[in-house]
């Protein structure tokens, strides 16, 4: 798998870089964390394009990606009702496509647990408002009960009760009748074009709901910093932070929690582009699906479907130490040591080694984990110096593991252990920073992965489980060369 990354770089003065007593690197990404609050139209557009490319985990990984793809590109009817509806609503055919594709892999009969149904899964509510009809019938069902009762004689016997259950069929649902749903659904995409003023947000509407766009239109209107004829879905998403409109921001974080549907517009390019590429090469289509499966766990006999991005980018040919020789051999230049100057990195190394072992390696990791892990600490503190939050102090980050050789990891039984073999990933426990640092850390850290160069998980209650993306690995590997040399450095001018 392969995706492509555009790094967009921030120049520093070397020297003062090197006078300053903590770390800050010279090539910086810009647009990232406490950089969002000055976006040019050049830049918004590469942090765009990044996270449209960052939505292919969430596509590929799903078992239905190619049977959906061959299905939403290859059925004549639904091609011939994609066609009609496009020319009747002015939504483009390859829009349309592409929603089908995300919300039912283009079945007619999909269901979702939350009540959504039909290939444009289409709520109960929304339907109405499309003009389709949904009737509905009560029926009942005999369910029998044993119950014990007094008698005459007020003894206890057992009696057989029956109740009658009520349950609801469909009669008819045109949600599920895809000549009625499409083009319902793109005539309705119209509307909320022409109310909204964008189809980005009309698609933004159609997953978030009308009341909840409304909302984001008007703070993305107050947010400083948006030129006002620039009121795009991307403009709102990437112009707030913590420290930067962020009533914007809380509003952003509060729909991610709920439904993800801030992404959801970048999603649908992405499965355009993804259907596109569908059409031109089948094959290779396929193989970028398998390359979005489980390669890595030994236990695993067929590829399965990754639960994070970490889980995609490190695989078998990764997990290369396994004896003492090994890591002797390779202390350097494949894994170097991690060294703990808290201040200086805004990071701490407290490791937590099983205590049953004697391990000697544990402070080791591969210069792209180091180096991934002192930009994330860079970004973190100053994004929270720029919060200036009251009556806190900035903590430096807890990292409580790094590098595990394979037959440690596997003892230690946590469910990330083993790619701790690899040298590639780091853990950081949150559980004691305080608030403000906390939201700072979190928003780096989806900042990042939105961007494409890293990916991490929650593993326990307080953890993060962290790793660069493979074409991350040379950029922070030169940000891990970065940090040696301004230690060198810093030491020297404090001696």
């Amino acid at each position: 798998m392969r995706l492509t990354v555009l790094f967009l770089l921030g120049l520093t003065s070397l020297s003062r870089a090197a006078d300053s007593d903590t770390f800050s690197p010279t090539h910086q990404l810009s647009g990232v964390g406490v950089s969002r609050d000055d976006l040019s139209d050049e830049l918004l557009q590469a942090r765009t394009d990044l996270m449209i490319q960052s939505q292919t985990f969430s596509i590929m990984r799903e078992q239905m990606a190619v049977s959906g793809a061959r299905r939403i590109t290859t059925d004549r009817k639904l091609q011939a009702l994609f066609r009609q509806a496009s020319e009747r609503s002015g939504i483009p055919v390859d829009e349309i496509e592409a929603i089908a594709y995300l919300e039912s892999w283009g079945d007619p009969k999909a269901e979702s647990p939350s009540g959504p149904r039909g290939i444009m899964q289409i709520s109960h509510g929304t339907a109405r408002e499309m003009g389709l009809r949904i009737v509905r019938s009560v029926r009942y069902r005999i369910v029998k009960e044993k119950v014990q009762v007094r008698g005459k004689n007020r003894k206890l016997v057992t009696r057989t009760v029956r109740h009658k259950i009520p349950y609801t069929v469909f009669g008819r649902d045109e949600r599920l009748i895809p000549e009625r749903a499409i083009p319902a659904a793109a005539n309705y995409l119209a509307r909320l074009e022409r109310k909204f003023g964008g189809r980005d947000w009309a698609i933004f509407a159609y997953h978030c709901g009308e009341g909840c766009v409304s909302e984001m239109q008007e703070l993305t209107r107050q947010a400083r910093g948006i030129p006002k004829d620039q009121l795009t879905v991307a403009r709102m998403f990437f112009s707030c932070s913590p420290a930067w409109n962020r009533e914007l921001y809380q509003a952003v974080q509060n729909q991610m929690q709920r439904d993800y549907s801030p992404t959801y517009w970048f999603r649908v390019m992405r499965a355009e582009q993804l259907l596109a590429e569908y059409r031109r090469d089948p094959d290779a289509f396929e193989n970028l699906s398998e390359q979005y499966k489980v390669h890595f766990s030994s236990t695993d006999t067929l590829p399965r479907r990754a639960s994070h991005r970490l889980s995609v980018w490190l695989t078998r040919d990764d997990l290369r130490f396994h004896t003492d020789d090994e890591i002797r051999a390779t202390i350097g230049t494949d894994l170097v040591t991690v060294v703990d100057r808290p201040e200086f990195f805004g990071f701490q190394v407290k490791l937590e080694p099983d205590p049953i072992s004697d391990v000697a390696y544990l402070n080791l990791a591969a210069p792209s984990a180091v180096g991934t892990l002192a930009y994330i600490a860079f970004e973190t503190r100053r994004l929270w110096q720029e919060l200036s939050p009251k009556n806190e102090q900035f903590r430096p980050l807890q990292v409580t593991s790094l590098f595990e050789p394979e037959d440690y990891a596997v003892r230690t039984l946590r469910s990330e252990a083993l790619a701790h073999g690899t040298g590639l990933v780091f853990d950081i426990d949150y559980a004691g920073l305080p608030p403000a640092e906390y939201e700072c850390l979190r928003f780096v850290l989806d900042d990042l992965g939105w961007g494409g160069y890293l990916g991490f998980v929650e593993e326990g209650a307080d953890r993060f489980h962290i790793g660069c993306s493979p074409s991350s690995r040379d950029f922070f590997a030169g940000v891990f060369q970065e940090a040696v040399e301004q230690l060198s450095q810093n030491v020297e001018s404090h001696e």
